[in-house]
């Protein structure tokens, strides 16, 4: 018989993405109740959760045996170490992109789980965005016919670097490994794996200690896909540019998901995770004036809800963790070719 209790969850990690992400999730799935959070922050916990335990040792977090679920959403290179921790004992996990800091270490990860098993995925939740969804049932019915050339970008415009963990260390793969997995994510799904790759970082502001550009070339027969991200950028490129055979789709802007819920908008709020009118993709084909398609919403909640059925009947998780480790096997190319100054074969 199916317990009916709901599936106690530990956080690690209560910045950005524990606090604004994965907790306003659990929130919204009652199968799923918040139990302990493993953070510094607790003022910020206790004024939300007041009923939540708070530590500061994830590794307390993780031995709990009221926990069933982990949740990583700490640093990058923390990722790795406490997936592995928490499924060592026992818990089932989801873990923040990227899953780990190389694609051999996130193999082992996925070795551990089906040894242990335990469910075992990654929170891409950009495959929920809107402009995506929107993208993807455009690439699905080939309306644009044979794609010749695509670019998803993820522009931002801040000169000034942040104080943050993330943009004070000095970490060799930079914006790579922060907006990478996400582009890559998408683009996997969008067209498969690619042929080769040809990438080039660069670290342009005068501050920054890490390499706050990058730009990927996947190259597929004589389709190519570029995949770019930079911090100096104050009139955004395109976030999708599709040009095929039969026409092309432009798409400005960025999924309102993450910006609603910072600003404290929550899910059933009316119009929440809809794009506006004016930031709707334009469709250009042959012998037809441009048309405007409307976003399709956007709606993170299914990730967990894919996560409660992936452990209450055994379903595939949301996230195959194999695809994150195809990109982060790209990603290591990709920088090794940016390293190199060539490009290189990733079949």
């Amino acid at each position: 018989m199916v317990s009916l209790d709901p599936i106690k969850v530990g956080l690690l990690g209560f910045g950005l993405g524990g606090s604004t992400f994965h907790a306003s999730l659990i929130a919204e799935e009652p199968r799923l109740a918040l139990t302990a959070v493993a953070t510094s922050r607790t003022d910020d916990v206790r004024k939300r959760f007041p009923q939540v335990a708070v530590s500061g040792s994830p590794a307390e977090v993780i031995a709990d045996p009221a926990v069933d679920l982990v949740i990583v959403a700490t640093p990058d290179t923390t990722h790795g170490p406490l997936a592995r921790l928490a499924l060592e004992a026992g818990k089932h996990v989801v873990v923040e992109k990227p899953m780990a800091m190389s694609a051999a270490e996130g193999a082992a990860l996925m070795a551990l789980s089906r040894e242990r098993g335990r469910m075992l995925t990654v929170f891409h939740n950009r495959r929920w965005d809107g402009d995506f969804k929107t993208v993807r049932e455009i690439v699905r019915t080939r309306r644009l016919g044979e794609i010749r050339y695509a670019a998803l970008i993820w522009d931002r415009f801040r000169p000034e670097v942040a104080q943050g963990w993330r943009e004070q260390s000095h970490d060799p793969w930079g914006a790579l490994m922060n907006l990478g997995p996400h582009l890559l994510d998408q683009a996997l799904l969008l067209f498969g794996r690619p042929h080769s790759v040809t990438g080039d970082l660069a670290i342009q502001r005068q501050q920054a200690r890490s390499p706050d550009y990058f730009a990927l070339t996947l190259h597929y027969g004589v389709g190519r896909v570029l995949l770019s991200a930079s911090t100096l950028v104050a009139d955004p490129r395109p976030r999708f540019a599709l040009h095929g055979s039969q026409g092309s789709f432009i798409k400005h802007g960025i999924d309102p998901q993450e910006s609603s819920l910072r600003a404290g908008v929550t899910y059933g709020t009316p119009g929440f995770g809809e794009d506006s009118q004016q930031l709707h993709g334009v469709l250009t084909m042959m012998n037809s004036p441009p048309e405007r398609i409307r976003t399709r919403p956007g709606d993170w909640r299914p990730f967990y809800a894919g996560v409660v059925a992936a452990i209450t009947d055994g379903s595939p998780p949301p996230v195959d963790p194999m695809d994150a480790v195809t990109g982060l096997e790209l990603i290591e190319l990709a920088r090794r070719s940016a390293e190199e100054g060539r490009t290189l074969t990733s079949i």
